[in-house]
């Protein structure tokens, strides 16, 4: 399978394996059932503390299965901060369990309550570089997919908000499915929303399910948000 060189709607390049999207195929497709459930959602309000931070999204969670979720889905960026001041800091080596307190966490509490996890995003150090990562986990509390958003978001509206994530993030260039117990689950994370290619993969590889964990500005997202996801 080759790669090539996409370019999305917003004029931005994506790098994704070679799938041939022709609509009258997609159309055509078969997509899998799956039984009816639950979906719990959790909302955060992330505190300089990351073990608070932690303590929070551990209780949610707990709550969304008690109440027969089983699905968990967090937001982006939910054991830190949204500040490049301190994404190095709260960042976890996924490979070293000692350095990975939210991953191992989420790991414990998916097995511990028999549920899968879509993890938000959480800032990982791998390689001596950072990446906005969402991580999913299975009932068993095994990691299922990791992936590494995609289009990284830089504004600048004078007057109003100035964000550069690249300045702190490399951009991850795979398109990411989990294969779980309630189904197949496409991951985005938030900006990588607004790029229809992305979600047209996960639509030609058969996904039940597309997931965009996110943390959009007020500035821009309150225009988007819900229309994005209509689209998708």
């Amino acid at each position: 399978m080759r790669r090539v060189k996409l370019t999305s709607a917003f004029g931005m390049p994506m790098y994704m394996n070679h799938i041939k999207l022709q609509l009258a195929s997609l159309n055509a497709m078969e997509v899998p059932t799956i039984s009816k459930f639950k979906v719990g959602l959790c909302q955060l309000s992330v505190n300089p503390d990351k073990n608070q931070n932690l303590i929070r999204a551990r209780n949610l969670i707990k709550v969304a299965a008690d109440q027969g979720a089983r699905l968990v889905v967090l937001p982006e960026m939910w054991n830190c901060p949204g500040s490049a001041d301190n994404f190095a800091e709260y960042a976890e080596d996924f490979d070293n369990g000692d350095s990975s307190p939210s991953f191992s966490m989420l790991s414990e509490v998916a097995s511990c309550f028999g549920i899968t996890i879509v993890g938000g995003s959480i800032p990982e150090c791998c390689n001596g570089r950072l990446y906005n990562t969402c991580c999913v986990f299975g009932s068993d509390g095994k990691l299922k997919a990791k992936h590494r958003k995609i289009h990284l978001f830089d504004i600048d509206v004078p007057g109003d908000i100035s964000f550069k994530e690249s300045d702190s993030f490399a951009a991850g260039d795979e398109p990411t499915i989990a294969e779980t117990d309630i189904g197949r689950i496409g991951i985005g994370i938030c900006h990588d929303i607004c790029f229809p290619e992305l979600a047209m993969i996960y639509r030609a590889k058969g996904a039940h399910i597309i997931c965009y964990p996110g943390a959009f500005n007020m500035s821009t997202g309150e225009l988007l948000w819900e229309l994005v996801q209509r689209a998708r």
